[in-house]
C-alpha cells in the first residue's frame, strides 16, 4: 500500500468495502429475523469483532486513540450511530425505493459540504459523475417512487446527510484513527435497538446468515469506508457506493432467482460505467 499514491489508496479501499457489502441486501431477504433484532444484531457483532481485532493490533491504545479524535471523534460516533439507526427507522416508515434515492444524494451532498467546510471543491468530472449517477438512481426506482409517508422520506434524506457529514468529518481528520469511534457508533446502535427488540432468539439458518452478514457485509466495510476518506474525498467514497444499487440486486437474482427489473438493469450499467470512467480518469492524473 505504501508504494500507491492516496488516489490509489482512497479508491481500492472504496471499492473493496463496496464489494463486501453487496451481498448484505440478500442476506437480509434470507434471514427471518425481526427489523430491531436485526439492527441489534448490526451492532453489537461488529462491535465485537472490530473492538478485538483493534485491541490485538493497538492495545491499551484502543482508548488513547479513541479520547485524542477529540471533537471529530463524538461527530463521527453521531452521525455514524445515527444513520445506522434512520435507515432501518426510514425503510420501516416509507417505500423503500425513496429511502434508497435519498441515499443516492449523499454523493452530491458530501461534494457540497466539502467545498463548503474544507474549501474542497470537486472537479467537473466528479459532478458530472454525482449528476448521471443520482439521475440513473431515480430512473432505477421511479415506478416505485409515491407519496410515501413524509417522516420516512426525511429520515432517508438524514440518512444520506448522516452519511455526508460523517465522510467529511473523516476528510477534515486525514491524520486521526476514527475507527474507534466507529466501534462505538456500532455499540450505540445495539443499545438503541434493544428499547425495541422483541426477542434475540435465531433460527437454524439465522446462525449462520446473521454473523456472516455482520461480519462480512457491516464490520470490514466499515473500517474500510472509515479509513477510505482521508485519502480522497468524501464525494468520490460515497460515489463507489452506488454501485451497490446494482450488485446487490444481482446477489439477490443469482441465489434467490429474483431477477432485477429493465430499469435496474439499464440504470445499473450506468452507474457501473460512470464510475468506472471517472475512477479510471482519476487514476490516471494520479
Amino acid at each position: 500500500m505504501n508504494n500507491l499514491t492516496d488516489q490509489q489508496k482512497g479508491s481500492l479501499l472504496a471499492f473493496i468495502a463496496v464489494i463486501f457489502i453487496t451481498p448484505d441486501s440478500l442476506f437480509i431477504r434470507l434471514s427471518n429475523i425481526d427489523t430491531w433484532g436485526l439492527v441489534f444484531y448490526r451492532g453489537i457483532i461488529p462491535f465485537i469483532t472490530v473492538l478485538i481485532g483493534m485491541l490485538i493490533i493497538y492495545k491499551l491504545n484502543f482508548f488513547k486513540i479513541l479520547l485524542t479524535s477529540g471533537y471529530h471523534g463524538l461527530i463521527y460516533i453521531c452521525t455514524f450511530s445515527i444513520t445506522n439507526i434512520t435507515f432501518v427507522v426510514s425503510i420501516q416508515n416509507t417505500n423503500v425505493a425513496n429511502t434508497l434515492v435519498m441515499i443516492a444524494m449523499a454523493p452530491m451532498l458530501s461534494a457540497i459540504l466539502g467545498t463548503i467546510f474544507l474549501n474542497e471543491l470537486p472537479d467537473k468530472k466528479t459532478w458530472i459523475a454525482i449528476f448521471v449517477t443520482f439521475t440513473a438512481a431515480v430512473y432505477i426506482f421511479y415506478d416505485s417512487l409515491r407519496l410515501g409517508n413524509f417522516f420516512g422520506d426525511i429520515l432517508g434524506l438524514l440518512t444520506a446527510l448522516g452519511l455526508a457529514i460523517g465522510a467529511v468529518t473523516i476528510r477534515s481528520a486525514k491524520n486521526k484513527n476514527l475507527v474507534p469511534a466507529a466501534v462505538i457508533g456500532k455499540l450505540i446502535v445495539a443499545l438503541f435497538a434493544l428499547l425495541f427488540i422483541d426477542s434475540f432468539d435465531l433460527n437454524e439458518n439465522d446462525k449462520i446468515i446473521v454473523p456472516i452478514m455482520c461480519v462480512m457485509c457491516v464490520a470490514i466495510p466499515f473500517v474500510l469506508v472509515t479509513i477510505a476518506p482521508r485519502f480522497i474525498p468524501a464525494a468520490e467514497v460515497n460515489l463507489f457506493f452506488l454501485l451497490e444499487t446494482i450488485i446487490g440486486p444481482i446477489w439477490v437474482w443469482l441465489i434467490i432467482k429474483e431477477q432485477p427489473s429493465l430499469e435496474t438493469i439499464q440504470g445499473g450499467l450506468v452507474i457501473i460505467t460512470t464510475i468506472a470512467i471517472h475512477s479510471f480518469l482519476k487514476l490516471k492524473n494520479s
